[in-house]
C-alpha cells in the first residue's frame, strides 16, 4: 500500500518522547527515519525493561526507523552527518538550545545550504526568554504551565497518567511538518519550525485560564468537570463506578425524567440549565447518587442505553486489555514481538521493527558515503 510520505527522508537527533514520536508518526506515513544516536543511545532506551527485556518507551515510538550511531563531537562523524543531511527532506533535534550552533550546524548554516530542507526545532520554552536554557521535561511543563494545579483531586496536584506534554508536542511538530511539506511543494522552500514544550501545553489551557481571567479560577475537582454537570463518576448498588456526562439541558431533561424519577427537576430554576447545575453542583450530584445508588450496574447501563445518555466505565489497564474497542499492532524488536495499540489513524500499515542501538550505522555509512551516493 502506498502512504503518504513515501520517498521522505528524515534526519533526527532525537531523544526521549516529543522528538520521536513525532518520527514514528512520519514512519507510520512511509518516510524513511535515520535516527542519530550517540555511542549510548536514546536516554529513553533505558526507562525500563518491561517489553521483552526493552523500554517500553522506546518499542512505543521507534518502530520503523534505523538507528546510526554517531559521535558528533568527532570530525568524521559530523561529516557523516552532513553527507546525509545534504539528502534529506526533514530535519529532527531536541537538543538543548544552542547544542546545534556549538556543534556547527546553526539554522543559517542549514537554511544556506539546504534550502530545501524542513528543520524542526524541538524544545522546553522555546528559544528566548529567562527560561530558553533551562532543561524541561515532561512532569516540570505539567508544573510550569499549570495542567498540574487542575489534575487530582482537592487535595494536591498530580500529574497527568501519561506524557500528556511530550506527546501533544510530538503530535504538534508532526502536523507543523505536514503543513510545510504542502507549502514546500508550492515555493520550493523548506521550512523553520520551532515548537515547544510550554507553548504545546499552554494552548490546552486556554479554557481555564479564561476562566481565571473571567473570575472564575477552575479548581481540582477529581473525575469532574468545572464547566458541565452532572459530569461525573456515581457508585451503583452493587459497587460499580459509573461515569456520565450530560452535555446539554436536553439531556438533563432526560437523565431527570426517564432515570431519575424526577421529570419536574427540568423546570426547577435551580436545575433547569447547566450553569445553574453547575453552581448547585453539590446538590445536583447528590440527587444523581442517590437514585444511582438503588440501581445495580447492569440495570443502570440499560436504561442509559435506552434513553442514549453517555456514559462509560473507570477501566484500569486490565479493563483495557480486555476492552472490545482495543486495536494492536505487533512489533517485532530484538528480543521477541511486543503488541500494543494501534495508532488512532485508520489505515493498517505493516509497521516495522525498533531498531537495536547502532544497527544500521554501517548499512547507511556505506550507502551515503559510497563514491556512488552524489
Amino acid at each position: 500500500m502506498a502512504r503518504p510520505l513515501d520517498g521522505i527522508l528524515v534526519v533526527s537527533i532525537e531523544q526521549a518522547v516529543a522528538g520521536p514520536l513525532a518520527t514514528c508518526r512520519m514512519a507510520d506515513a512511509g518516510a524513511r527515519i535515520i535516527k542519530v544516536e550517540r555511542p549510548e543511545g536514546d536516554l529513553a532506551r533505558g526507562y525500563d525493561n518491561v517489553a521483552q527485556g526493552e523500554s517500553s518507551y522506546f518499542v512505543w515510538l521507534n518502530r520503523g526507523k534505523e538507528s546510526i550511531v554517531l559521535d558528533l563531537k568527532n570530525p568524521q562523524d559530523f561529516a557523516t552527518l552532513e553527507v546525509i543531511l545534504a539528502k534529506a527532506d526533514i530535519f529532527v533535534q531536541n537538543l538543548k538550545v544552542g547544542v546545534l550552533d556549538k556543534i556547527g550546524l546553526s539554522r543559517e548554516k542549514l537554511r544556506a545550504t539546504y534550502p530545501r530542507l524542513i528543520m524542526v526545532s524541538i524544545s522546553g520554552f522555546g528559544e528566548e526568554g529567562p527560561f530558553a536554557h533551562r532543561k524541561a521535561y515532561d512532569l516540570l511543563i505539567q508544573g510550569e504551565a499549570g495542567l498540574a494545579s487542575l489534575t487530582g483531586g482537592p487535595e494536591m496536584p498530580a500529574r497527568v497518567g501519561v506524557s500528556i506534554v511530550d506527546i501533544v508536542t510530538g503530535m504538534n511538530a508532526y502536523e507543523a511538518v505536514l503543513e510545510a511539506l504542502v507549502l514546500r511543494a508550492r515555493t520550493g522552500q523548506g521550512a523553520d519550525i520551532r515548537i515547544s514544550m510550554f507553548d504545546s501545553i499552554a494552548d490546552l489551557m486556554s479554557v481555564p485560564l479564561l476562566h481565571h481571567i473571567g473570575g472564575k479560577t477552575p479548581k481540582r475537582s477529581g473525575l469532574t468537570h468545572p464547566s458541565i454537570a452532572p459530569y461525573g463518576v456515581f457508585k451503583t448498588r452493587d459497587g460499580y463506578d459509573i461515569l456520565i456526562s450530560i452535555q446539554s439541558d436536553r439531556e438533563w431533561r432526560i437523565l431527570a425524567g426517564d432515570i431519575l424519577g424526577n421529570p419536574a427537576l427540568a423546570d426547577n430554576p435551580d436545575f433547569a440549565t447547566n450553569v445553574e447545575r453547575v453552581a448547585h453542583r453539590a446538590a445536583t450530584d447528590e440527587m444523581v447518587q442517590q437514585v444511582f445508588a438503588t440501581m445495580d450496574a447492569d440495570h443502570l447501563i440499560a436504561a442509559l442505553i435506552r434513553t442514549d445518555i453517555a456514559f462509560g466505565q473507570i477501566n484500569d489497564m486490565a479493563g483495557l486489555l480486555r476492552h472490545p474497542h482495543l486495536r494492536q499492532i505487533e512489533i517485532k524488536t530484538q528480543h521477541g514481538s511486543v503488541k500494543y495499540p494501534a495508532p488512532a489513524s485508520i489505515p493498517s500499515y505493516d509497521f516495522e521493527p525498533v531498531p537495536s542501538l547502532g544497527q544500521h550505522t554501517d548499512k547507511i555509512k556505506r550507502e551515503f558515503l559510497s563514491h556512488d551516493a552524489d
